[in-house]
């Protein structure tokens, strides 16, 4: 099996940069995997990405460094077993409100008696070829990051914390906005202190801070540095493709203007 450097980090608090999947095409993923990231997480929660797109994707990943990472649709012992056992080394779990809802995430990446995530022969472990090595060594490899995406989680995050087998959560700021009565407003001071509350408890208990820089600006990257995430995605690869299309066309259309 694999060896699985994000969890390390994750549990050592140290800065990993990945990056978000929302196209469900291999070419997407390979395109992305061969530019440097430590790791890339496939959104199966908002988009049309199944198990057997990220399947494809797991292979546009192979071989060219990323780890490859599934948020999950939701945290279901079938979803999250699914995405695994098609060569996710990590899953993102959305709407952990509590700690047994984040046992229950950890239980479904774990095998027994860890957990309850069930033993079969598929592309994780090369069709049952490295079934023994996967299966001894799967728990201490697979990353679990739950979300805090409400207020109810915020106020529970020491609880969460403190799961044996979560190795981060990875903040949802817009969705905390709406729980907090205030729709899309991230900058609103309950929104900055539920997030600062989540910082330091992740500090508190030796885990790491997840957070995606949609706009992955200089300024933007020091900020969630110096706020204390080190599970840091940048960017998504359906707004790079609309930055570089739109550059593209305003570059064209002001050469036309000037001749």
């Amino acid at each position: 099996m694999r060896t699985n450097p994000v969890r390390k980090a994750l549990l050592e608090r140290q800065v990993t940069l990945g990056t978000w999947l929302q196209i469900g095409h291999a070419a997407a993923a390979e395109v992305l995997a061969v530019a440097g990231y430590d790791w890339i997480a496939a959104d199966c929660e908002h988009t049309d990405i199944d198990v057997e797109v990220f399947s494809a994707l797991a292979r546009g990943m192979h071989g060219r460094g990323p780890v490859p990472m599934a948020r999950v649709r939701e945290n279901d012992t079938l979803a999250i077993r699914q995405m695994l056992d098609a060569g996710a080394l990590g899953v993102i779990v959305p709407l952990v409100n509590s700690a047994d809802e984040a046992a229950r995430a950890v239980a479904a990446a774990k095998y027994p008696p860890q957990g309850v995530r069930g033993f079969c022969f598929s592309r994780m472990n090369d069709w049952g070829a490295d079934f023994d090595d996967y299966t001894a060594r799967a728990n201490d490899e697979i990353a679990v990051v739950t979300m805090v995406e409400s207020r109810q989680a915020v106020e529970q995050i020491d609880a969460i914390l403190e799961v044996d087998g979560v190795d981060g959560v990875f903040l949802g700021p817009y969705d905390l906005s709406g729980s907090y009565g205030v729709p899309g407003n991230t900058a609103h001071p309950d929104v900055l202190a539920a997030c600062r509350t989540v910082i330091d408890a992740c500090a508190a208990h030796g885990k790491s801070a997840g957070l995606h820089v949609v706009d992955p600006a200089p300024a933007n990257i020091t900020k969630a540095l110096d706020d204390g995430f080190t599970f840091i995605a940048l960017g998504v690869d359906t707004v790079f493709l609309m930055q570089a299309g739109t550059k593209a066309i305003e570059v064209a259309r002001s050469v036309l203007q000037r001749r």
